[in-house]
């Protein structure tokens, strides 16, 4: 093998790393409904729903590189309960394939890159960008001392609508707070769910979840009202944007959804995974598709 394929190889392996750092499929939990804020904003001001290539791109970045900073700053201050945890004992912050200095890195290289296009976007954009990042780092504190962190966690991806609306309108509406307020309760019910996998582990190191401190079968109650509080904002997003039909077909496809992640979960707790990887990547996508059928009818 040439030198010059070596370090291709290299090259391609660590970038591999680093999307398993930060586990950048999940990304396609919060892009929809960033996207989603885009689409009803730009058809609120000029009745279409297309915002141009330019927001496109710069929203993406923006998403991406929000997410890649938050997960970051997760996986370098959690790798002392990782390296105990035989859940997450395999994560490349705790075996060694990306070292402490290399996920700093990222993180600053990540919260230059948010910034910079926050600038670019507009002018509140960019005076929203470090609270924003001051937000999203501060979930793995949260977990250290309050079970509120799965809402901090949730806060984190509803402030995805925001940034989409802040972008096309340079404003805050209520209809994307609504939205938002929907995203938060929806990410703290599926987080709960997830949750359930580490809640003896957590119980043994003193970390906080609510898992931890109630147990499943009320962790399963919670999660439950979680997800219809979900519902709620999101009928109310669609009530106060004034769409029409098919956001409500939206938003009655998310409950069904949700309803058979609860289903999968009560049933087996071996189906977490499925439920929280498969249904809730499908849902964003799904609710998204009925938007965009909406504001182009």
């Amino acid at each position: 093998m040439s030198n010059e394929q070596s370090k291709v190889d290299k090259i391609f392996k660590s970038m591999a790393d680093f999307s398993e750092l930060v586990m950048l499929q999940h990304s396609l939990f919060s892009l929809p409904f960033i996207f989603i804020a885009m689409i009803v904003a730009s058809w609120q001001l000029s009745g279409s729903g297309w915002f141009g290539w330019r927001l496109f791109f710069l929203g993406l970045v923006a998403a991406v590189a929000a997410r890649n900073f938050a997960m970051g700053v997760n996986r370098y201050l959690d790798r002392d309960v990782d390296r105990l945890n035989p859940r997450t004992k395999g994560r490349p912050s705790v075996d060694g394939r990306v070292s402490g200095g290399q996920m700093l890195g990222f993180v600053l290289i990540n919260a230059l890159l948010f910034v910079t296009v926050a600038y670019e976007i507009n002018s509140l954009a960019f005076a929203l960008a470090i609270p924003i990042l001051l937000v999203l780092g501060a979930y793995t504190f949260f977990k250290r001392f309050s079970a509120a962190a799965h809402l901090i966690l949730g806060v984190s991806l509803g402030l995805a609508p925001i940034a989409g609306v802040v972008a096309v309108l340079n404003e805050v509406t209520l209809w994307s707070v609504t939205l938002a307020t929907g995203v938060m309760f929806w990410v703290a019910g599926f987080d709960l769910l997830y949750s359930l996998q580490d809640m003896e582990f957590d119980k043994q190191h003193g970390l906080h979840s609510i898992p931890s401190r109630f147990g499943a079968a009320k962790t399963l109650w919670i999660a439950s009202l979680f997800h219809a509080l979900t519902i709620l904002f999101w009928a109310g997003f669609v009530a106060i944007a004034g769409m029409g039909v098919w956001a409500w077909i939206a938003v009655c496809a998310s409950a069904a959804m949700l309803a058979y992640e609860h289903y999968l979960v009560r049933k087996d707790f071996t189906q977490i995974d499925k439920a929280f990887f498969t249904v809730n990547g499908y849902l964003g996508f799904l609710f998204i598709f009925f938007v965009i059928l909406d504001v182009a009818g």
